[in-house]
């Protein structure tokens, strides 16, 4: 069944313009016919069928038919991650979508290697990972900040997991025994961070160091394996 985010409000009877990339998908990819059904979500009303109601050569209208899944939250889940090279970060964005994440945070750190990145196609990457795996909402991809920056910015009651390639620190699933309400998980870049970085990280109330095993894994290996963790111990892979 196909699935596809449309940001426009889902009732029974709503008529759907779909924006042009949706459109070449279904008429050009899918061959989509008038009384195709397919799923449509928008994040905010849960999951409707709809029907293709107009095949044109530049835009493709959907008529919303019922409800089929309720609005669910999701697990509150935010993952920080340092730009690294393009490949590499567009694979951690598609399995954070995959894996649950509610929002990506590139951060800049002192050895990050990568200074920009388009986020406009991080964020189509994740709409498209969120359309394939069933959720009901897209994780927000935000512009890249400085380290210090989101550190200042802390929003108030979100633990930290702070990935820490140096040893030192407990295995990431004792530190997260137990672990509830809202986390978030810190991966750095290909050089790690710096003494200075790691000090700072240690000294926060709200964060806790842990390591990922014996190995030292790519950021994009890192952050699927810290995702994976997290859901194990405290996300919705429990229900």
């Amino acid at each position: 069944m196909i699935r596809l985010f449309v940001p426009q409000d889902l009732a029974a009877g709503a008529e759907l313009s779909l924006d042009e990339g949706h459109s070449r998908y279904l008429a050009a990819v899918m061959r989509a016919k008038p009384g195709d059904e397919l799923r449509v979500f928008n994040g905010r009303q849960g999951e409707w069928r709809a029907l293709v109601a107009q095949v044109g050569k530049r835009a493709v209208a959907l008529q919303v038919i019922d409800p089929a899944r309720p609005q669910e939250p999701g697990p509150d889940l935010d993952l920080i991650v340092a730009l690294v090279k393009r490949a590499a970060l567009e694979t951690i964005v598609e399995k954070a979508a995959e894996l649950g994440a509610r929002r990506v945070r590139p951060v800049l750190t002192e050895r990050t290697n990568a200074d920009h990145t388009r986020v406009d196609r991080l964020q189509a990457i994740a709409t498209e990972a969120s359309e394939q795996t069933g959720r009901l909402d897209v994780p927000q991809v935000l512009e890249p900040v400085k380290l210090e920056k989101l550190v200042a910015e802390w929003e108030r009651g979100r633990r930290l997991l702070f990935c820490d390639e140096a040893g030192g620190a407990k295995p990431a699933l004792e530190a997260l025994k137990g672990a509830i309400g809202p986390w978030a998980i810190l991966i750095g870049p290909e050089g790690g961070f710096s003494p200075r970085e790691r000090e700072m990280l240690r000294g926060l109330p709200y964060a806790t160091a842990a390591t990922l095993g014996p190995r030292i894994l790519r950021a994009d290996t890192a952050a699927i394996s810290a995702l994976t963790l997290w859901q194990a111990a405290a996300g919705d892979w429990r229900t």
